[in-house]
């Protein structure tokens, strides 16, 4: 049994699988989610179950948040009963939520305010990578509170990466998804302009994984289009969210305002925004 107490808020299913490895790994976790639904499948695995967000930080001695957007995780740290609530001098808080790189900085100094220790720790993957922990983790923080917790980025990750100050990691996060988004965007119109010229998904799909052109994303993303059945590994409202972010982030490079366009409208016209990302290609079809 590993000594450090683990707590865990935010059981989406990047979060579920990520505090599941965890537990396997030997450590004594507890977990907290408003939906107490989403805390059965782990407290029945042996974590257990905090009733709110201080006792979570009050009974662990390092929290992990996974929090959808930058509202959730700021709500968490500030609101009555929260993770800044109480007298907990020197835990450390992990945020491994996307959010933007000013959030993570107030974060932060929030937590340094209360006396506590703070990282970001954005990752690169989704939920499959999640479950086999094989995450890439973009780490902003002191270099102190890293080495603190890369053990437990071990057990998450085939690599986490120190990335400089608070930020930083979020920096990389929207860097990161921006070229997801590129990626999965070209591999669209690249399959439909080869369909309307004659050329079948398959014999287009085999073109691309087998030569030069062909990635991770895109292998990982053929089955979907092949099937045409997009259930969300990571939907498409959250590259919204994210493209939006980097925008905000001084992002404006010629691709990146198409690309953003593209998406928001196969959201909010194309109503795909609780899909994958990769129906993307069924907004671009109709259009």
């Amino acid at each position: 049994m590993n000594n450090l107490k683990i707590g865990w808020a935010g059981l989406g299913n990047m979060g579920s699988a990520m505090a599941a490895n965890l537990l396997r790994a030997g450590y004594e976790v507890r977990v907290y989610n408003r939906n107490k639904d989403k805390e059965k499948e782990l407290t029945s695995a042996g974590a257990q179950s905090a009733k709110d967000l201080r006792e979570l930080v009050d009974s662990c001695d390092v929290v992990f948040t996974m929090l959808s957007d930058d509202h959730a995780v700021k709500e968490v740290y500030n609101e009555t009963n929260g993770l800044l609530s109480g007298e907990n001098s020197g835990k450390l808080l992990i945020d491994m939520s996307t959010v933007a790189p000013e959030t993570s900085r107030y974060l932060s100094a929030l937590s340094e305010k209360h006396k506590m220790k703070f990282i970001e720790a954005p990752v690169s993957g989704s939920v499959k990578p999640a479950q086999d922990g094989t995450l890439i983790i973009l780490v902003g923080g002191s270099a102190e509170n890293y080495n603190k917790a890369k053990p437990l980025f071990d057990v998450l990750g085939k690599l986490s990466l120190y990335l400089g100050g608070a930020g930083a990691g979020s920096s990389a996060k929207l860097a990161i998804n921006y070229l997801l988004g590129i990626n999965i965007q070209a591999l669209a119109e690249t399959v439909l302009f080869a369909e309307q010229n004659g050329i079948s998904k398959e014999n287009m799909l085999t073109i691309i994984n087998e030569g030069a052109c062909g990635n991770g994303i895109i292998k990982i993303k053929t089955p979907s289009v092949l099937n045409n059945n997009y259930p969300a590994a990571f939907a498409l409202k959250y590259i919204v969210k994210d493209l939006k972010l980097a925008k905000e982030a001084g992002l404006s490079s010629p691709l990146s305002i198409p690309l953003l366009n593209t998406f928001s409208a196969a959201m909010n016209e194309g109503g795909l925004g609780d899909q994958d990302l990769m129906s993307v290609i069924k907004y671009l079809e109709k259009t």
